[in-house]
């Protein structure tokens, strides 16, 4: 699969099932009608989308350039705190406004919801990896992929 092919399949499956989940979530939370909260899921999501694809496309770009190849779980876990730490910059000021709260209140929202997404950033990545393979980028050599 083409890189970019996997970064779109890779982005596109992760905000499918962040929206199908965050939406009823933000609904209970705040007591808003469902279609409201779809509403701002899918926003989220499209923002999201895009972070997806640009920060794995930094992070492959600087994991193509490292002595030691593979995804470790400390290359997950800096792979996952880097994307989340850079979603909520961009997403406490849309949650605010959306939902009509301060700008803490968003804040401690949005940890909520960092807290769901870091775990399911690590996971998702891995069972993606798993089933479409490793990116180029993780390979070692053409003939031995490296996971530890």
């Amino acid at each position: 699969m083409s890189p970019i092919t996997r970064r779109v399949l890779q982005a596109v499956l992760y905000e499918v099932i962040a929206i199908a989940v965050v939406g009823p979530v933000l609904s209970l939370a705040f007591d808003k009608p469902q279609a409201s909260t779809f509403g701002l899921a899918v926003a989220l999501a499209t923002i999201a989308l895009t972070w997806n694809y640009a920060f794995n496309w930094f992070f492959e770009r600087w994991e193509s350039r490292q002595a030691v190849r593979g995804r470790s779980f400390a290359r997950r876990v800096t792979h996952g705190a880097g994307f989340e730490g850079g979603l909520v910059v961009i997403l406490v000021p849309v949650m605010s406004l959306c939902l009509n709260i301060s700008l803490a209140a968003a804040f401690v929202t949005n940890l909520g919801l960092l807290v769901f997404f870091f775990v399911y950033a690590i996971v998702f990545t891995w069972a993606f990896d798993r089933v479409f393979g490793l990116p180029a980028s993780a390979v070692k050599n053409d003939f031995e992929a490296v996971d530890a």
